[in-house]
């Protein structure tokens, strides 16, 4: 069987229909790997992937990348008596990229909905490629050779604004990265390196710093770059995490909301 493909915005997210067996097979795996490129979100409707299945399609892809205690799931949800890490979540309520604390992200992560929030919980992307591409001339002369330095710690502040010491430390013991602003990739195209984790431009007076990265930050979250999902139960969506930002919209912890995770292993550096 071959890919239905359906755009579903000008700029970003694809939808793909296509049986379990065309897609656990592999056979158009590069074709899906060029859709995840061009277009930063891809979603395959109520497909109802096991756990089993899902990281056997994950496989396909390239390479799977294990979580940090080697588990191939991850259960995303903000309900600690299922994820005991689930506190460490509330910063995927805020536009972010993953991975800004280490030298090569993700190249990609994989959401299947398992229960969904009776309100709330969907998640939001950007096209952090086309929101570059769309900047003034101007302003992309003054940010090219811009450093950013990102803190999983900056995070914290968004969701708990008195945090504990311990709390704080905590975070802190994660680590800090100096990353581009503009991440020129081996194709050639260019995106911003923004979210969340950004904390403040090198060499760059605070207030100044803290405008521009708010700024980039509105620019790129404009209705044109961004495509909201609403899940229905059995939803696979993979993002490309090199060329967008993601965030959940807010729900409450206590709904149950739940869905399973897998990802693929990095293949390109910040650059």
């Amino acid at each position: 069987m071959s890919l239905t493909i359906k755009n579903l915005t000008p700029r970003i997210a694809t939808e793909i229909q296509a049986d379990k067996g065309t897609l656990l097979g592999g056979a158009h795996a590069a074709q899906i790997r060029e859709q995840l490129e061009q277009r930063g979100v891809l979603v395959f409707p109520k497909i109802h992937f096991t756990d089993d299945e899902q990281i056997a399609f994950t496989q396909t892809l390239g390479t799977f990348a294990p979580e940090m205690r080697g588990e191939k799931i991850y259960k995303v949800t903000l309900d600690t008596k299922v994820n005991q890490l689930a506190d460490y979540l509330k910063g995927s309520l805020y536009w972010h990229i993953d991975g800004t604390m280490n030298a090569v992200p993700i190249l990609a992560s994989l959401l299947s909905s398992r229960v969904l929030a009776p309100s709330g919980g969907d998640t939001d992307f950007c096209n952090t490629y086309a929101a570059y591409d769309d900047l003034p001339d101007e302003d992309k002369r003054q940010i090219e050779k811009l450093r950013v330095m990102h803190s999983a710690w900056n995070t914290l502040f968004y969701y708990e604004p008195e945090p504990s010491i311990d709390t704080l430390r905590g975070m802190m013991a994660i680590g800090d990265r100096e990353l581009p602003l503009v991440w020129t990739h081996r194709s050639g195209r260019k995106s911003l390196v923004i979210g969340a984790t950004a904390r403040h431009v090198v060499d760059m007076d605070f207030k100044k710093s803290v405008e521009l990265l708010v700024r980039l930050r509105d620019w790129a979250t404009q209705p044109q770059f961004v495509y909201r999902h609403k899940w229905s139960v059995g939803d696979l969506v993979i993002w490309d995490n090199t060329g967008t930002m993601h965030r959940a919209t807010p729900y409450d912890p206590n709904s149950g909301r739940l869905l399973h995770r897998t990802k693929l292993e990095g293949e390109e550096a910040f650059a």
